[in-house]
């Protein structure tokens, strides 16, 4: 048994194992993501249903979000407000509800489907922790029907070059393109995020942007073009991950 079928033993089955498991442990060999079978995953000690099969979180976002919020706590704002952007599954905006109880939370994602996930995510923090999430949902493309402005504003787009080939053939094959790829060498989306900002995001408030490594100069270029200060920041894997924006020097940030 390889530690994926252990994973899916132990956290699906309680360790039995029944007809169930073995039919899952044939969808794991034709390729299907672990988190997709048991149909949650982990996530800054949230769990994350992905009902909807959004995009799955990964560690490098999740590196980064813990970053976010280390400095959304420092900024000893009474109410933040924050906006996840393209939140997908909703994981990076119900992680900083469950660190910041008193933050007022926006869910931007364009694709109806995951609403659905997103407010059982939201439901199931309220349960396990006691807690009601002052939030609201936003069926939107980027900031198409969001007119409010915020403090932070934290974004996982799509951003994969597809011309690169390195996405795994299970991701292709099972996860929601559109929240993997974009044109224009996967900077698309983060073109018109990065063109947008200035108009949704408070004095001193900071944009954090997830991106490939290849994709820092242009990012930067786009910055300065929008009268927006850009710090690239490395993953826990020392890559260029994520850029923070702000509207003041980079070293108030």
């Amino acid at each position: 048994m390889n530690r994926e079928e252990q994973w899916l033993l132990e956290e699906k089955y309680h360790g039995e194992k029944s007809t169930g498991f073995f039919t899952d442990c044939q969808r794991l060999q034709n390729g299907e993501p672990l988190a997709y079978i048991i149909g949650s995953v982990p996530f800054l000690d949230c769990t994350i249903f992905l009902d909807s099969h959004p995009l799955i979180p990964r560690p490098e976002t999740e590196f980064w979000v813990e970053k976010a919020l280390q400095n959304i706590k420092g900024a000893m704002l009474e109410e933040p407000r924050i906006l996840d952007l393209c939140a997908g599954s909703g994981c990076i905006g119900i992680a900083v509800a469950k660190a910041i109880p008193t933050a007022v939370i926006t869910f931007g994602e364009i694709d109806p489907n995951h609403v659905p996930t997103i407010q059982k995510n939201i439901a199931n923090l309220d349960i396990m922790h006691d807690m009601k999430i002052r939030n609201q949902i936003i069926q939107s493309d980027l900031f198409e029907h969001i007119n409010d402005t915020y403090d932070f504003i934290l974004s996982n787009p799509p951003y994969i070059n597809a011309s690169l080939k390195r996405v795994e053939k299970s991701v292709i094959n099972y996860e929601p393109h559109d929240a993997l790829f974009a044109k224009h060498d996967g900077l698309e989306i983060i073109e018109k995020i990065i063109a947008q900002t200035q108009t949704h995001l408070n004095l001193n408030g900071i944009l954090y942007l997830e991106h490939e490594p290849e994709q820092v100069t242009t990012i930067h270029t786009l910055a300065k073009q929008n009268n927006l200060n850009a710090v690239t920041h490395n993953d826990q894997y020392n890559v260029p991950r994520y850029t923070t924006f702000t509207r003041t020097p980079p070293d108030r940030a």
